[in-house]
């Protein structure tokens, strides 16, 4: 067959994925989805949601190969992979899949192991960075000055190992120039993950149940580095008489705590702790929400911004790492200080008090702006790459003009 049209063995090697619920594990799912209807074999090495030995499981996007691995012990669900194990289960599986090309997704663990067997065997390498070394932070029992070491050493490493790969990207600009500055880098590909620009839109002929007042969504992991906290404190500080309400979707370690923050602040009847939804209903929650906000300050892109951006919402997001890429400031939402409850509350405010064809108008340059990240695009530079393209010949993919 002509090289651009020969079928590929591609692993993708991801530290999370599915059940996990976050950015990463979801991308890694939508890029194996792809490259399987694109007529490729796929298979995906992960860590093990649960205890147990290795497993190999047929799944509709891709072959999942599961490695044995322990609970992180401050963390929910994450997981670790000892070396000494991951190691060579990586090495076995590797000699017999016999792949293309590797796609690695951080340099953790699994990462790790799926880099340096790649490496030794001279297979195409391709790296993605998910992740900041920072992000760390909030689930290591060290004092501040022992985590900064730590995310020092963490850039090194990453350097040292994904430096290694033919292609590195990253999900936006502003994380590709931070690989710069704090890794070393030298060349990393500013790629979005990606998104279906038609699953959050209404349908011929379809219409949502409006919410029975005015609601603010937020949806993520429940985590320290999402700021949830700062969020309910806004709703709580704007103004009785706009009754605005807040849904909350998703689950993590903060959820008890913002519970309680909810009933200490008399928010109860106003603020809707949904946790995990399925896909359909979280596409009705794009829809039935006025405004949707992201108050997280970890941010390398931030799909459901991306997504609450597709389904035509406006949007207020704290003006930090990327979130700033998805604001035009007034066109299609707003930016707020970050941890400033008052600053964000102002902000919902704003959007809420607009008309109907207002908050429409500015929903409808969300869309716009979101078109930028098409998945067809993100999956078709991906396999671009994993067919011999280099970072020089990707441009094409990564378009990052202002939308007009």
């Amino acid at each position: 067959m002509p090289s651009d049209e020969k079928k590929l063995r591609i692993l993708i090697a991801a530290d999370t994925y599915p059940p996990d619920v976050n950015g990463a594990a979801v991308f890694c799912q939508r890029l194996a989805r792809s490259m399987t209807a694109k007529g490729h074999e796929v298979h995906v090495a992960a860590a093990r949601n649960e205890s147990g030995p290795d497993t190999v499981r047929h799944h509709e996007e891709a072959v999942v190969h599961r490695f044995r691995s322990y609970p992180a012990p401050t963390h929910e669900y994450y997981r670790l992979c000892p070396p000494w194990k991951v190691g060579p289960a990586m090495d076995r599986l590797l000699e017999e899949i016999r792949p293309d090309v590797v796609h690695v997704q951080c340099h953790y663990m699994v990462g790790k192991a799926a880099i340096d067997a790649a490496v030794r065997r001279r297979i195409r390498l391709v790296a993605t960075n998910h992740f900041m070394p920072e992000n760390l932070d909030p689930f290591l029992p060290f004092p501040a000055w022992f985590c900064r070491i730590v995310a020092k050493n963490s850039w090194r490493d990453m350097n040292r190992l994904m430096g290694q790969a033919s292609v590195v990207t990253t999900p936006t600009p502003l994380a590709a120039e931070t690989m710069r500055r704090k890794g070393g880098f030298d060349r990393v590909l500013p790629l979005s993950n990606g998104i279906d620009l038609n699953e959050y839109r209404l349908r011929p002929g379809e219409t949502i149940e409006p919410a029975p007042r005015p609601t603010v969504l937020f949806v993520g992991r429940l985590a320290v580095e999402k700021n949830v906290d700062v969020l309910i404190d806004a709703v709580a500080a704007t103004d009785p008489q706009l009754d605005i309400g807040l849904d909350v979707v998703g689950d993590g370690e903060q959820r008890d705590l913002l519970s309680d923050r909810i009933v200490r602040l008399g928010l109860s009847d106003r603020v809707r702790m949904l946790g995990h939804v399925d896909d359909a209903a979280l596409r009705r929650a794009y829809l039935r929400a006025d405004v949707f906000c992201q108050p997280g300050t970890a941010e390398l892109q931030s799909l459901v911004s991306l997504e609450a951006m597709s389904a035509g919402r406006p949007v207020v997001l704290a003006d930090a790492l990327a979130l700033p890429h998805l604001v035009e400031e007034g066109r299609n939402g707003h930016l707020f200080v970050p941890g400033d409850p008052t600053d964000l509350a102002a902000k919902l405010e704003s959007v809420i008090r607009l008309s109907p064809q207002e908050r429409r108008r500015m929903g409808e340059h969300s869309r716009t702006m979101a078109r930028r990240h098409s998945i067809a695009t993100t999956m078709d530079a991906f396999e671009a790459i994993y067919r011999g393209a280099d970072e020089v010949s990707l441009h094409q993919y990564t378009d990052d003009e202002p939308v007009d």
